[in-house]
């Protein structure tokens, strides 16, 4: 059997917060020392390491696992000793090309960055590593310690590395420290390999459908770790209400899955509905006791709807009777409603405007009621809200509110490097400059390059045109706008301008809504030259 080596480095600059960390050392190599299984690892130690003994540390000895502890500074990096005993930052850019070059060498299994803000550093290291943990935020020398605890606990008797993370969250949690949700897990499914030195690695793409939501255990799905976290941190809150909004296709069902996957690892109980079919929206009282229905049905809870439907009452309160006495009564943990696309209901104003206000209602009714605190809501929808709600009564102006945006640089490159293209930065520049940062398109485009099917130059000639691989999706744009005078006008106005120009403020808005254009001031212009080219052809005056 081979043994597997885990070196730990460890780095407390002169200039720096003094770190408890031979005691955390010191408790490693205990759970080591209990271990039944001690003799399948093999433990190395070196302190106050600087940038050429990180090097050296690896090239030498080679290991599967690679454990840091120390100081982090998000952006600007890493803290190592410098000559002089003071810190040396070193940025994510220079462990991501490091990571890269000892991937040609030699197979590291994990790394744990058990480092202040490490998260941004495990961006970079990400492609070329199987499993990586960072924490998003800064943790304590207590939290740091007790992860350090319950993973070795459980990596020393022989279970896997993802289990270990989950129990060395645990372990911060049992102690009732509150920073539980600081270290962050990310598995690589694009790198297979045996856990043996001196084997490169392979790399295997296994592509997603591009359309649709993002699969939970997809290699392609690019965190937003400033969205993740706050909603996987929020909706562990009584009552709470989260609100998701962006222009199409650009991941908010993904999202919301993701959250509600993380309510269901507390143990909660989740539906996801999609529930806005013509057959539900002929009026509001077929559409609230369909809703009750497939309500019931996602639980797994027997329908009652005749028991609980008064016909002497309104069909907002029986409905919402229904989930107070019995729903909610008949599950014991908090349930997480995910609801889907809620901008389908729009335009059917009496569903809409009575709906939207018993979603307010219910999420208010937590402030007061125990039994409403178990209900958490994810409501996710692409248009801005043009139904007429009183301000009282709508749960657009509630909650924690959710914008997704493209993706920045950093996670355009990784999402290039997940479908295993090896791009320079000037073939990076070009992708990005015709369809920017937005997932959907990004995804697309790379899934047809990735599989051989036209090159980037190709893409970039026929991308703006019908022949393109956008054609759908540009057409529903256009045929709004052409449905839309006073949109169609402001859309030439940006059409006519090279530079950033003031249209009207209402356009403006629904523009941004559906993501055509992006602002500077009180001024516009097109997101990506795709929009600009397709309908610069099909709009000009």
């Amino acid at each position: 059997m081979n043994c597997q080596k885990i070196l730990i480095l460890t780095a407390n600059p002169t200039n720096t917060q003094p770190l408890r960390l031979s005691e955390e050392v010191r408790e490693i190599k205990s759970a080591w020392e209990r271990s039944l299984k001690r003799e399948q690892f093999e433990i190395i130690v070196e302190e106050a390491v600087r940038p050429k003994e990180l090097r050296r540390a690896l090239l030498t000895h080679k290991p599967q696992i690679l454990h840091f502890s120390g100081h982090g500074g998000g952006e600007q990096g890493l803290a190592l000793m410098g000559d002089s005993g003071e810190a040396v930052l070193v940025t994510s850019d220079a462990l991501s090309r490091f990571f890269k070059a000892l991937k040609e060498i030699f197979t590291i299994e994990a790394v744990l960055l058990n480092a202040c803000y490490s998260e941004v550093q495990t961006e970079g290291i990400y492609p070329y590593i199987n499993y990586i943990i960072g924490m998003n935020k800064a943790i304590g020398d207590e939290a740091a310690t007790q992860f350090s605890i319950g993973f070795y606990d459980t990596l020393f008797n022989g279970e896997s590395i993802e289990n270990a993370f989950l129990l060395g969250c645990n372990a911060i949690e049992l102690e009732n420290i509150p920073e539980y949700l600081t270290p962050i897990f990310r598995k690589n499914s694009l790198i297979s390999t045996p856990i043996t030195p001196n084997t490169q690695s392979q790399t295997t793409v296994i592509f997603d459908n591009i359309d649709g939501q993002v699969p939970l255990n997809s290699p392609f799905y690019i965190e937003r770790p400033e969205v993740e976290v706050k909603c996987y941190e929020c909706i562990l809150q009584p009552g709470v209400l989260i609100r998701i909004k962006a222009p199409r296709k650009m991941g908010k069902t993904s999202l919301m899955s993701r959250i509600l996957h993380h309510a269901k690892k507390q143990s909660y109980r989740t539906a996801f509905l999609n529930l806005w079919s013509k057959e539900n929206l002929t009026d509001l009282n077929t559409f609230l006791q369909g809703f009750c229905l497939i309500l019931s049905e996602e639980l797994g809870v027997e329908e009652q709807i005749d028991k609980y439907w008064n016909k002497r009452l309104s069909s907002q309160r029986n409905c919402t009777n229904y989930l107070k006495k019995y729903l909610l009564k008949a599950i014991e943990t908090p349930l997480v409603l995910g609801l889907d696309d809620i901008d389908r209901i729009f335009p059917y104003t009496e569903i809409a405007q009575e709906f939207f206000a018993l979603l307010r209602a219910w999420h208010e009714n937590g402030a007061n009621e125990e039994v409403w605190q178990k209900l958490r809501l994810v409501i996710a929808h692409s248009q801005e809200v043009y139904v007429s709600l009183k301000v009282n009564q709508s749960p657009f102006n509630v909650g924690l509110s959710i914008e997704i945006g493209e993706f920045n640089a950093i996670q355009i490159k990784e999402l290039i490097q997940r479908y295993g293209l090896n791009w320079s930065e000037g073939e990076i520049g070009q992708l990005k400059g015709m369809i920017d940062g937005h997932p959907y398109l990004l995804k697309t485009a790379l899934y047809q390059i990735s599989k051989g099917n036209l090159t980037l130059e190709q893409f970039l000639e026929v991308a703006p045109t019908d022949e393109g691989l956008f054609g759908d999706f540009l057409y529903h744009y256009l045929l709004l706008i052409e449905d839309d005078k006073l949109l169609k006008t402001a859309i030439q106005q940006v059409i006519n301008s090279d530079v950033f120009v003031k249209i009207d403020s209402i356009q403006a808005f629904k523009l941004r809504s559906m993501g055509l254009i992006e602002s500077k001031g009180n001024e516009v212009q097109f997101l990506c030259n795709l929009y600009r080219l397709y309908f610069q052809e099909r709009l000009s005056e």
